[in-house]
């Protein structure tokens, strides 16, 4: 039972401390986007790495559209890893999308995760009144359009975006090939449930303690998204690291070390 799911999400475990650090990745990535963040935790920690199905090195023949059209699929993976694997004492770190999702698993399970970390979270890209998500409706639509009829296209065009910072081409360029690596039915299918998906509602039943490292400037999940956030989820702390872009564990990884260590 063990090999099945450890081989099903291409899990690696490393360290022996008593406490695990549960890392997951964002859209369209996989658990190599952690090396310069997870590593640096080895020595303390139990570190887990994982691949969302459909993702990385995971069991693609897993993955089905009409299971994972929603988040909820993915955060029951989460739960179904830390319980079979037996993992205890968990810090859960995820990273855009997989903020959420962590959020979403510690809503069913609240007795399983000790702290969420959440790295560039968003709970809703679209804008509402009294919500500021960082796109209105129609530039979803539009996004939604671009990456179903043109995705090496999109993938090349939306990397620079996500990542930020002009003078990080080889991130772009990494970023950009590990959309290109996914399936590319899988990967649009989780990019219109990522972009697509609300969930500012559940924010407020999550009870576990939280903290938000938010990016300055971010164009994915701008600032009003952080603030929103630390005021709707109970026990969480903002913090603001001055980092450009939307993934920050890769173009400013000791900022982001800095910050998983002092709250821990």
């Amino acid at each position: 039972m063990q090999n099945n799911i450890i081989n099903k999400h291409n899990i690696k475990i490393y360290g022996t401390g008593s406490q695990t650090l549960f890392f997951a990745h964002g859209y369209g990535c996989d658990q190599n986007m952690w090396r310069f963040v997870a590593p640096h935790f080895y020595d303390n920690y139990k570190v887990v790495l994982f691949d969302h199905i459909g993702s990385g090195k995971s069991d693609a023949e897993a993955y089905n559209f009409e299971t994972y059209s929603s988040l909820h699929a993915y955060a029951n993976d989460v739960e179904q890893i830390c319980k079979d694997l037996n993992f205890e004492n968990i810090v859960f770190i995820g990273h855009s999308v997989s903020a959420m999702i962590g959020i979403l698993a510690a809503i069913n399970s609240p007795n399983l995760f000790q702290r969420l970390i959440l790295v560039a979270p968003s709970p809703s890209y679209i804008n509402y009144p009294n919500y500021t998500g960082g796109f209105d409706k129609e530039d979803i639509s539009e996004l939604i359009k671009t990456l179903e009829s043109n995705y090496m296209g999109w993938s090349k065009a939306i990397a620079p975006i996500i990542v930020g910072d002009s003078e990080k081409q080889e991130i772009e360029e990494e970023l950009s090939n590990s959309f290109c690596a996914m399936n590319p039915d899988i990967a649009k299918h989780f990019a219109k449930v990522t972009f697509l998906s609300d969930h500012r509602e559940d924010l407020k039943n999550c009870n576990t303690a939280s903290l938000i490292i938010q990016c300055k400037p971010d164009a994915l999940a701008p600032i009003q998204v952080g603030i929103y956030m630390h005021q709707e989820l109970k026990n969480s702390t903002l913090k603001v690291i001055n980092s450009p872009g939307h993934c920050p564990h890769l173009t400013t990884p000791q900022l982001v070390i800095q910050a998983i260590e002092d709250y821990l």
